[in-house]
Protein backbone atom coordinates (compact mmCIF):
# COMPACT_ATOMS: atom_id res chain seq x y z
CA UNK A 1 0.00 0.00 0.00
CA UNK A 2 1.35 3.12 -0.71
CA UNK A 3 1.80 6.45 1.71
CA UNK A 4 -0.70 9.10 2.01
CA UNK A 5 -0.07 12.44 1.86
CA UNK A 6 2.29 15.22 0.79
CA UNK A 7 4.45 13.72 -1.78
CA UNK A 8 8.55 15.42 -1.40
CA UNK A 9 10.65 16.69 -4.51
CA UNK A 10 13.07 13.62 -4.95
CA UNK A 11 16.42 13.79 -3.26
CA UNK A 12 15.81 17.10 -2.47
CA UNK A 13 14.58 16.61 0.94
CA UNK A 14 15.76 14.52 4.69
CA UNK A 15 13.29 12.26 5.39
CA UNK A 16 12.35 10.97 9.36
CA UNK A 17 10.49 8.19 10.68
CA UNK A 18 8.44 9.39 13.44
CA UNK A 19 6.40 7.38 16.12
CA UNK A 20 5.86 10.21 18.93
CA UNK A 21 8.08 9.05 21.33
CA UNK A 22 10.98 11.11 22.66
CA UNK A 23 13.42 9.19 20.92
CA UNK A 24 11.64 10.59 17.69
CA UNK A 25 11.08 14.31 18.73
CA UNK A 26 14.63 14.20 19.24
CA UNK A 27 15.49 12.55 15.91
CA UNK A 28 13.15 15.40 14.35
CA UNK A 29 15.45 18.19 15.57
CA UNK A 30 18.68 16.53 14.46
CA UNK A 31 16.80 15.93 10.48
CA UNK A 32 15.00 19.30 10.86
CA UNK A 33 18.82 21.10 11.91
CA UNK A 34 20.31 19.03 9.01
CA UNK A 35 17.72 19.95 6.60
CA UNK A 36 18.16 23.68 6.83
CA UNK A 37 21.41 23.88 6.95
CA UNK A 38 21.77 22.05 3.45
CA UNK A 39 18.46 24.03 1.96
CA UNK A 40 16.52 20.48 1.66
CA UNK A 41 12.88 20.10 3.00
CA UNK A 42 12.04 18.19 5.41
CA UNK A 43 9.63 14.91 5.31
CA UNK A 44 8.04 13.30 8.18
CA UNK A 45 6.54 9.65 7.60
CA UNK A 46 4.53 7.77 9.95
CA UNK A 47 4.04 3.79 9.48
CA UNK A 48 0.80 2.38 10.88
CA UNK A 49 1.03 -2.15 10.99
CA UNK A 50 -2.72 -3.21 12.30
CA UNK A 51 -0.43 -6.57 11.97
CA UNK A 52 0.29 -6.56 15.32
CA UNK A 53 -2.58 -4.72 17.06
CA UNK A 54 -4.89 -7.46 16.70
CA UNK A 55 -7.64 -5.21 15.65
CA UNK A 56 -7.91 -6.78 12.05
CA UNK A 57 -8.77 -10.14 13.45
CA UNK A 58 -10.84 -9.23 15.70
CA UNK A 59 -14.74 -9.19 14.49
CA UNK A 60 -16.74 -7.55 16.29
CA UNK A 61 -15.13 -4.15 14.85
CA UNK A 62 -15.83 -2.39 11.89
CA UNK A 63 -12.96 -1.95 9.86
CA UNK A 64 -13.48 0.79 8.94
CA UNK A 65 -13.25 2.46 12.29
CA UNK A 66 -9.91 1.42 12.51
CA UNK A 67 -9.05 3.07 9.76
CA UNK A 68 -10.69 6.50 11.06
CA UNK A 69 -8.90 5.53 14.43
CA UNK A 70 -5.33 4.97 12.96
CA UNK A 71 -5.69 8.11 10.88
CA UNK A 72 -6.81 10.02 13.84
CA UNK A 73 -3.25 9.05 15.63
CA UNK A 74 -1.20 9.05 12.80
CA UNK A 75 -2.33 13.03 12.43
CA UNK A 76 -1.60 13.82 15.54
CA UNK A 77 1.38 12.34 15.94
CA UNK A 78 2.63 13.84 12.53
CA UNK A 79 0.98 17.43 13.83
CA UNK A 80 3.34 17.23 16.61
CA UNK A 81 6.35 16.49 15.01
CA UNK A 82 5.55 19.19 12.42
CA UNK A 83 5.43 21.63 15.36
CA UNK A 84 8.58 20.34 16.38
CA UNK A 85 10.64 20.93 13.02
CA UNK A 86 9.29 24.30 13.01
CA UNK A 87 10.06 25.00 15.59
CA UNK A 88 13.53 24.02 15.37
CA UNK A 89 14.26 25.35 11.79
CA UNK A 90 11.77 28.09 11.60
CA UNK A 91 11.37 28.60 7.41
CA UNK A 92 11.60 24.67 6.44
CA UNK A 93 9.80 23.42 4.16
CA UNK A 94 8.15 19.90 6.18
CA UNK A 95 5.63 17.66 4.51
CA UNK A 96 4.40 14.62 5.66
CA UNK A 97 2.81 11.56 4.62
CA UNK A 98 1.23 7.94 6.69
CA UNK A 99 1.67 4.41 5.50
CA UNK A 100 -0.54 1.67 6.65
CA UNK A 101 1.71 -0.60 6.64
CA UNK A 102 5.61 -1.08 8.72
CA UNK A 103 7.39 -3.18 6.48
CA UNK A 104 11.28 -2.77 6.25
CA UNK A 105 10.43 -3.20 2.22
CA UNK A 106 8.76 0.68 2.00
CA UNK A 107 11.05 2.06 4.33
CA UNK A 108 13.77 0.38 1.66
CA UNK A 109 11.96 1.52 -1.03
CA UNK A 110 10.89 5.08 0.53
CA UNK A 111 15.03 5.55 0.89
CA UNK A 112 15.56 5.57 -2.70
CA UNK A 113 14.00 9.30 -3.18
CA UNK A 114 15.49 10.60 -0.70
CA UNK A 115 18.84 12.39 0.52
CA UNK A 116 19.07 10.61 4.21
CA UNK A 117 16.62 8.76 6.28
CA UNK A 118 16.60 9.62 9.85
CA UNK A 119 15.28 7.74 12.93
CA UNK A 120 15.37 7.81 16.67
CA UNK A 121 17.36 5.46 18.73
CA UNK A 122 13.93 3.56 20.17
CA UNK A 123 10.34 4.10 20.25
CA UNK A 124 6.47 2.56 20.85
CA UNK A 125 5.88 2.60 17.57
CA UNK A 126 6.39 0.37 14.41
CA UNK A 127 8.99 2.47 12.89
CA UNK A 128 11.20 2.72 15.73
CA UNK A 129 11.02 -1.81 15.82
CA UNK A 130 11.80 -1.62 12.28
CA UNK A 131 14.77 -0.24 12.22
CA UNK A 132 16.14 -1.52 15.55
CA UNK A 133 14.78 -4.52 16.23
CA UNK A 134 13.56 -7.45 13.81
CA UNK A 135 14.96 -6.15 10.79
CA UNK A 136 17.94 -3.59 11.01
CA UNK A 137 19.57 -5.07 7.97
CA UNK A 138 16.94 -4.94 6.13
CA UNK A 139 16.32 -1.36 6.33
CA UNK A 140 19.52 0.09 7.14
CA UNK A 141 21.63 -2.88 4.94
CA UNK A 142 20.15 -2.30 1.76
CA UNK A 143 18.98 1.70 1.91
CA UNK A 144 19.88 3.76 -1.45
CA UNK A 145 20.71 6.75 1.13
CA UNK A 146 22.63 6.75 4.31
CA UNK A 147 20.37 5.73 7.08
CA UNK A 148 21.06 8.14 10.39
CA UNK A 149 19.80 6.58 14.22
CA UNK A 150 19.85 9.29 16.75
CA UNK A 151 21.44 8.55 19.53
CA UNK A 152 22.09 10.25 22.83
CA UNK A 153 21.48 13.43 24.53
CA UNK A 154 20.27 17.08 22.79
CA UNK A 155 23.07 18.15 20.81
CA UNK A 156 24.78 21.43 22.65
CA UNK A 157 24.33 24.67 20.56
CA UNK A 158 26.86 25.82 18.86
CA UNK A 159 28.36 22.17 18.58
CA UNK A 160 31.96 22.25 18.11
CA UNK A 161 32.46 18.40 18.20
CA UNK A 162 33.78 16.64 15.53
CA UNK A 163 32.42 14.21 12.87
CA UNK A 164 34.37 10.49 13.30
CA UNK A 165 34.37 8.21 10.70
CA UNK A 166 35.92 4.54 10.71
CA UNK A 167 38.18 3.62 7.73
CA UNK A 168 39.15 0.41 7.88
CA UNK A 169 41.95 0.42 4.88
CA UNK A 170 38.88 -1.30 2.00
CA UNK A 171 37.21 0.21 -0.73
CA UNK A 172 33.51 -0.53 1.37
CA UNK A 173 34.54 2.55 3.60
CA UNK A 174 35.12 4.54 0.67
CA UNK A 175 31.53 5.88 0.54
CA UNK A 176 31.57 6.53 4.24
CA UNK A 177 34.50 8.55 4.02
CA UNK A 178 32.89 10.94 1.44
CA UNK A 179 29.83 11.17 3.21
CA UNK A 180 32.09 12.42 6.72
CA UNK A 181 33.88 14.97 4.52
CA UNK A 182 30.60 16.49 3.90
CA UNK A 183 28.87 16.20 7.21
CA UNK A 184 32.03 18.02 8.77
CA UNK A 185 31.99 20.59 6.20
CA UNK A 186 28.86 21.23 6.19
CA UNK A 187 28.59 21.25 9.69
CA UNK A 188 32.20 23.35 10.01
CA UNK A 189 33.77 21.22 12.38
CA UNK A 190 37.10 19.05 12.21
CA UNK A 191 37.00 15.68 11.09
CA UNK A 192 38.40 12.06 13.00
CA UNK A 193 39.24 10.07 10.93
CA UNK A 194 39.73 6.71 13.17
CA UNK A 195 41.73 3.88 11.33
CA UNK A 196 41.83 0.24 12.85
CA UNK A 197 44.33 -2.14 11.80
CA UNK A 198 43.29 -5.36 12.53
CA UNK A 199 39.30 -6.12 13.11
CA UNK A 200 40.00 -8.17 16.68
CA UNK A 201 39.00 -6.74 20.28
CA UNK A 202 41.18 -4.78 21.80
CA UNK A 203 43.67 -6.97 23.78
CA UNK A 204 43.68 -9.62 21.38
CA UNK A 205 47.03 -9.48 19.46
CA UNK A 206 48.93 -8.71 22.77
CA UNK A 207 47.78 -12.20 23.93
CA UNK A 208 48.88 -13.86 20.05
CA UNK A 209 52.71 -15.67 20.10
CA UNK A 210 53.36 -13.49 17.18
CA UNK A 211 56.43 -10.29 17.01
CA UNK A 212 55.26 -7.02 16.12
CA UNK A 213 57.08 -4.00 15.59
CA UNK A 214 54.45 -1.43 16.50
CA UNK A 215 56.25 1.80 14.97
CA UNK A 216 56.53 -0.16 11.60
CA UNK A 217 53.14 -1.11 11.72
CA UNK A 218 51.87 2.33 12.62
CA UNK A 219 54.14 3.53 9.52
CA UNK A 220 52.57 1.48 7.50
CA UNK A 221 48.94 1.85 8.43
CA UNK A 222 49.79 5.71 8.77
CA UNK A 223 50.60 5.41 4.46
CA UNK A 224 47.64 3.31 3.83
CA UNK A 225 44.98 5.80 5.76
CA UNK A 226 47.33 8.67 3.98
CA UNK A 227 46.04 6.85 0.49
CA UNK A 228 42.56 6.68 1.52
CA UNK A 229 42.18 9.98 2.65
CA UNK A 230 44.40 11.61 -0.78
CA UNK A 231 42.09 14.05 -2.62
CA UNK A 232 39.82 14.80 -0.10
CA UNK A 233 41.89 17.60 1.17
CA UNK A 234 41.15 19.37 -2.31
CA UNK A 235 37.64 18.83 -2.69
CA UNK A 236 37.20 19.87 1.15
CA UNK A 237 39.88 22.33 1.86
CA UNK A 238 37.93 23.98 5.11
CA UNK A 239 38.21 20.70 6.73
CA UNK A 240 41.09 19.83 8.99
CA UNK A 241 41.81 16.22 9.52
CA UNK A 242 42.91 14.30 12.98
CA UNK A 243 44.52 10.70 12.15
CA UNK A 244 44.36 8.10 14.75
CA UNK A 245 45.35 4.77 14.09
CA UNK A 246 45.00 1.65 16.45
CA UNK A 247 45.92 -1.61 16.28
CA UNK A 248 42.62 -3.66 16.95
CA UNK A 249 39.11 -3.16 18.56
CA UNK A 250 37.23 -1.06 16.15
CA UNK A 251 34.24 -1.20 18.08
CA UNK A 252 35.69 -0.36 21.39
CA UNK A 253 37.69 2.61 20.08
CA UNK A 254 34.75 4.07 17.82
CA UNK A 255 32.60 3.39 20.93
CA UNK A 256 34.75 5.78 22.65
CA UNK A 257 34.58 8.34 20.15
CA UNK A 258 31.21 8.56 19.91
CA UNK A 259 31.30 10.44 23.59
CA UNK A 260 33.31 12.94 22.05
CA UNK A 261 31.70 13.39 18.27
CA UNK A 262 28.16 14.78 16.80
CA UNK A 263 28.20 11.74 14.20
CA UNK A 264 29.80 8.64 13.93
CA UNK A 265 29.96 8.00 9.97
CA UNK A 266 30.87 4.25 9.34
CA UNK A 267 30.06 1.92 6.20
CA UNK A 268 27.67 -1.06 5.99
CA UNK A 269 29.97 -3.53 6.24
CA UNK A 270 33.88 -3.92 7.61
CA UNK A 271 36.47 -5.09 5.72
CA UNK A 272 36.32 -8.20 3.12
CA UNK A 273 32.26 -8.54 4.30
CA UNK A 274 30.46 -10.92 2.05
CA UNK A 275 27.28 -9.59 0.24
CA UNK A 276 25.05 -11.28 2.38
CA UNK A 277 26.05 -9.91 5.75
CA UNK A 278 24.98 -6.71 4.78
CA UNK A 279 25.42 -5.11 8.59
CA UNK A 280 28.70 -5.49 10.08
CA UNK A 281 29.13 -6.16 13.63
CA UNK A 282 30.93 -2.60 14.55
CA UNK A 283 27.96 -0.73 12.50
CA UNK A 284 25.52 -2.95 14.56
CA UNK A 285 26.97 -2.24 17.80
CA UNK A 286 27.15 1.46 17.51
CA UNK A 287 23.59 1.63 16.09
CA UNK A 288 22.53 0.22 19.71
CA UNK A 289 24.92 2.12 21.80
CA UNK A 290 26.90 4.60 20.43
CA UNK A 291 26.73 8.05 22.47
CA UNK A 292 25.61 10.12 19.43
CA UNK A 293 24.46 10.13 15.77
CA UNK A 294 25.38 7.48 13.91
CA UNK A 295 25.45 7.33 10.07
CA UNK A 296 25.31 4.24 8.21
CA UNK A 297 26.68 4.11 4.86
CA UNK A 298 26.18 1.89 2.38
CA UNK A 299 28.61 0.74 -0.68
CA UNK A 300 27.57 1.27 -4.47
CA UNK A 301 28.39 -2.13 -5.84
CA UNK A 302 25.50 -4.06 -4.13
Amino acid sequence: MKPHGETPRDHNNVTVGVDGSPASGRAVRWAAATAAQRGLSLHLIHAVDFATTGWAATPFVQTSRIFEWAEEDAQAVLGEAKGIAQESAPGLEVTAAVALTGTAKWLVRLSQETRMLVLGQSGSGRIGEIFLGSTPVAVVGHAACPVVVVRGEEAPEPDYRPVVVGVDGSPLSENALAAAFEEASFRDVDLVAVHIWSDLRVGSLEAMPLEFEPQALEDIERVLLGERLAGYGERYPDVTVVRKIYIDGPRTHLQAWSEHAQLVVVGSRGRGGFKGLVLGSTSNSLLREAHCPVMVVRPDED
